[in-house]
């Protein structure tokens, strides 16, 4: 991708094609950006300074020569070997560095802790809704997350939507032109997504650390220690911004993250393929034992490899993790210690009306505003004691549902199954109820935040995938009780069989 060109000139002249209104709004951005940056920059100039000073060699890129070597063969592989994507080839075609930044934000934020298989058909579908900060902010939350259904962390979108209306509101439709300033305006826009946006829509020259990017660095230059310490975040970002090629930033940073994603990876890492191999130190450090064993030689440590001033090295890895010669190159990066996502429990109910006028009906709820899966549409729930009776479920998900449509019979409140759900830091087991109102009169007037919804209506309702997987689930564990379900589980069982769209995301892919 070539670099544009109002990246090259000064951005102040751009600005003085605008309105005067819209000039003076970005002027003053500017200049209070400006205002804030200069301390934290000098700060971090002094942090960079003392952590070069306390950091071997070993873990640096020599010169200026190794730099370009570096970038050069990066470049060069990513101009033959770059994946065809629709947010790539939409960039590359934009001449708006407004809509440029908007198709790289919105693209980026998608692609957080989601594959990239799975994003693709998300982020069509969102361009072709929404091709301007324009469309986008003048959307509603409920049109962003009806789309959104499925992806994942749902806050994405409802930041994607809050930073749209106020980059409109505010800047008059004009994107912040710097990592800084992008960082610093937009919501939910961190480090990482600031300087994607800056160097690949505007050419600012910012490196970026992804985990892509953080797999690559720690084998290039054998970095042990844990990826997440302050010490080793703040090396590692020292780094990226060292190797960014100044002519191409954006086509670096992508071609980084593009090493780590097709070639470097996690498992089974195809090496042979690499363009920088022979910069590798973990490739370096995985000949030298191998050719230690062979001849029967004690292997090297880090230690005599990085051969630190005093002490252990603070990028290397701790004595108490020696090298395995099984891993590879794969024992770089650490694996980081995960803390285990805590354990809740909710009982939910499919609430249907077979006899509804114009079609069985079930009745879906709002959540809250705010907290996980913020705004978005689900069954019917309470929170539970996972050691709680049935007795105790049914009574406390009765009442739920008594507050959203009087009176029900609880005679009739089956348990279905229990589904079992991970977010990103819950581990959520679903005890599952369902209950057909088939002798009832149709119950047509339900109070604000709740809806009664054909089985289409559901297909594209704002609706998480824990829904749709609890339902899904629920249908196989009812078949497998019962060799004959009753009348009201066999419509509700036909009401959900193809509930997930065929571009849906699968459960294994989509981070929720």
């Amino acid at each position: 991708m070539k670099k544009p060109l109002a990246a090259v000139g000064n951005q102040s002249g751009r600005r003085k094609q605008a309105s005067s209104q819209e000039g003076k709004k970005k002027c003053a951005f500017s200049s209070s950006q400006s205002k804030l940056s200069a301390p934290s920059a000098g700060l971090a100039r002094q942090q960079k300074a003392l952590l070069q000073a306390s950091v071997s060699p070993y873990h640096l890129f020599r010169d200026v020569a190794e730099v370009t070597a570096f970038q050069e063969s990066l470049l060069g592989w990513y101009d033959r070997k770059k994946r065809d994507l629709p947010w790539r080839r939409l960039v590359e075609g934009e001449v708006d560095l407004d809509r440029r930044a908007y198709a790289v934000w919105v693209s980026e934020v998608m692609l957080q802790q989601t594959q990239v298989a799975t994003v693709i058909n998300y982020y069509t579908r969102w361009m072709q809704k929404w091709p301007t900060l324009q469309d986008l902010a003048s959307a509603s939350l409920e049109e962003v997350n009806q789309l959104w259904a499925g992806l994942g962390y749902y806050s994405r979108g409802r930041w994607l939507q809050e930073g749209a209306q106020k980059v409109v509101e505010e800047l008059g439709g004009h994107m912040p032109r710097t990592a800084e300033t992008l960082q610093r305006f937009l919501p939910g826009v961190g480090r990482y997504t600031a300087g994607a946006i800056a160097s690949i829509a505007f050419g600012q020259a910012a490196g970026v650390v992804d985990g892509n990017v953080i797999r690559v660095l720690c084998r290039v230059r054998a970095i042990g220690a844990e990826p997440s310490s302050s010490l080793v975040s703040q090396h590692l970002w020292n780094l990226a911004q060292q190797l960014v090629d100044p002519a191409r930033p954006g086509d670096f940073n992508q071609a980084a993250m593009e090493l780590g994603a097709i070639v470097c990876t996690p498992q089974r890492p195809l090496c042979s393929h690499c363009p920088v191999q022979s910069l590798c130190r973990a490739r370096q450090r995985v000949e030298r034992e191998q050719l230690s064993a062979s001849q029967s030689l004690p292997g090297s440590g880090d230690v005599e490899e990085c051969a630190p001033n005093t002490g252990q090295c603070p990028l290397c890895a701790p004595p108490t993790e020696p090298w395995d010669q099984t891993l590879g190159v794969t024992n770089f990066p650490r694996k980081a210690s995960r803390k285990p996502p805590r354990e809740e429990c909710s009982a939910i109910c499919v609430l249907e009306q077979p006899k509804a006028l114009g079609g069985a009906r079930i009745l879906l709820v709002q959540r809250p505003n705010s907290g996980l899966l913020a705004g978005l549409w689900e069954f019917p729930s309470v929170n539970v004691n996972a050691e709680a009776s049935g007795q105790h479920q049914r009574e406390a998900l009765l009442q739920e549902l008594q507050s959203w449509v009087g009176s029900l019979p609880d005679t009739r409140l089956q348990h279905l199954g229990q589904v079992v759900h991970t977010f990103s830091h819950i581990k959520m087991t679903y005890q599952v109820y369902g209950l057909a109102l088939e002798e009832h009169t149709p119950v047509t007037i339900v109070p604000p935040g709740a809806r009664w919804l054909t089985r289409e209506d559901f297909r594209t309702a704002a609706v998480s995938t824990a829904m749709k997987k609890g339902s899904k689930r629920s249908q196989v564990a009812t078949l497998s009780k019962r060799k004959k379900p009753s009348p009201g589980q066999q419509v509700l069982e036909s009401f959900f069989r193809p509930q997930v769209p065929t571009d849906a995301p699968s459960l294994n892919s989509a981070a929720q």
